[in-house]
């Protein structure tokens, strides 16, 4: 039987959801390892909604579940459903939708709170010894779990050195990594990378996002 990898996705759009690249290259990483995803998402209101060319707001509002359905063809589902007994290790994409809809980080930096269900899964992976992945700015929600849990974990979100420092206000060991690597966290079973924190070409970024799945699912 293929490894169960959970996928949480925040949206659709990196604006205000998940990254779709950054999403669909760790599902294509996945599906390459023998592994299947369970996608999954919080069945909330998005901040708000961002029109992507002009990057400005739009009127409206969008469900942070049905927007994720978009790409995965409708194979997700809400989060409240999905315990850590299901899966056998846990990755979150990035994209603002994490730090806007996952978490209020974006508003919030170190002083935030992480969405309950989103906070209770990964928690509990956590709590199981399970591997867990972050990608981009995913590691700020990590870290707040993982402070939460009096957990100081070691994580990447590139050079960034405000978002570094945020990280560090939560108790993180923060390491300086080039969009292709990651960091792993081998007392945890915590893999990042920066992914589109350090914008370079897509494939740089795939090489990052398909070294933090293959090390995932290894130790799952």
């Amino acid at each position: 039987m293929s490894k169960k990898i959970g996928v949480i996705l925040s949206g659709c759009g990196y604006l205000d959801g998940a990254e779709i690249q950054e999403s669909v290259l760790t599902l294509l990483a996945i599906d390459r390892e023998g592994a299947s995803a369970v996608c999954m998402a919080p069945d909330v209101d998005q901040m708000h909604v961002v029109n992507h060319i002009s990057q400005e707001e739009m009127p409206g509002q969008r469900n942070v579940l049905t927007e994720a359905g978009r790409i995965v063809r409708g194979q997700i589902q809400d989060i409240k459903t999905v315990s850590a007994s299901d899966l056998d290790a846990l990755i979150l994409p990035g994209g603002y939708g994490v730090a806007k809809n996952l978490s209020d980080f974006a508003v919030k930096g170190a002083d935030c709170s992480v969405q309950a269900d989103v906070a209770r899964l990964l928690r509990d992976i956590l709590k199981a010894n399970k591997p867990i992945g972050v990608i981009c700015i995913a590691p700020a929600v990590m870290a707040k779990v993982a402070q939460d849990s009096g957990e100081a974990v070691t994580l990447t979100i590139g050079n960034d050195a405000d978002t570094a420092a945020a990280l560090g206000e939560m108790g993180v060991q923060h390491v300086d990594r080039p969009v292709e690597d990651i960091v792993i966290d081998e007392a945890h079973k915590i893999v990042s990378t920066p992914a589109y924190m350090l914008p370079d070409r897509l494939s740089k970024i795939e090489e990052g996002i398909s070294k933090l799945v293959h090390a995932v699912i290894e130790m799952s």
